[in-house]
């Protein structure tokens, strides 16, 4: 069985808007889907320090995790096995600059989210307005 790959996201919320990125329209997976910066570790990579690495090269961010709050455990339309943890952040840094992985990028409300979000995200809004987790990013 082939060992599952670990993989991480990013919830980043400043002032009630959520960070999502839009997948470039020549991505193998899910192209133009609007999703949360991340990906997948190396092999061995602390997922603290593969989340800020991730964050930095997909929008020129730099975040401070600061709770992992779900985990997801999924196979891709690939056969890629996954397991991913999302983690709220706040932004220490940077300026949000695209890498060639994603073609737009938006700050959008939570209460909105939902309507570009792709559904696979919808139950991170979720929790993370149940659990009143944004009071942590302040």
């Amino acid at each position: 069985m082939e060992k599952p790959a670990l993989a991480v996201k990013a919830f980043i919320v400043k002032k009630g808007k959520l960070l999502i990125l839009k997948r470039s329209d020549k991505d193998i997976h899910h192209p133009s889907k609007w999703e949360l910066p991340g990906g997948r570790l190396e092999e061995g990579e602390d997922p603290i320090l593969g989340l800020k690495r991730e964050v930095k090269e997909e929008i020129g961010l730099e975040v401070e995790p600061i709770l992992p709050f779900n985990v997801q455990h999924f196979s891709r339309d690939d056969g890629q096995i996954i397991t991913m943890i999302i983690y709220a952040c706040k932004v220490i840094g940077g300026k949000e600059t695209l890498s060639e992985e994603h073609s737009a990028f938006e700050w959008i409300s939570l209460k909105k989210s939902k309507e570009k979000l792709t559904r696979f995200f919808h139950k991170e809004v979720d929790i993370f307005e149940k659990l009143k987790i944004e009071k942590l990013l302040l």
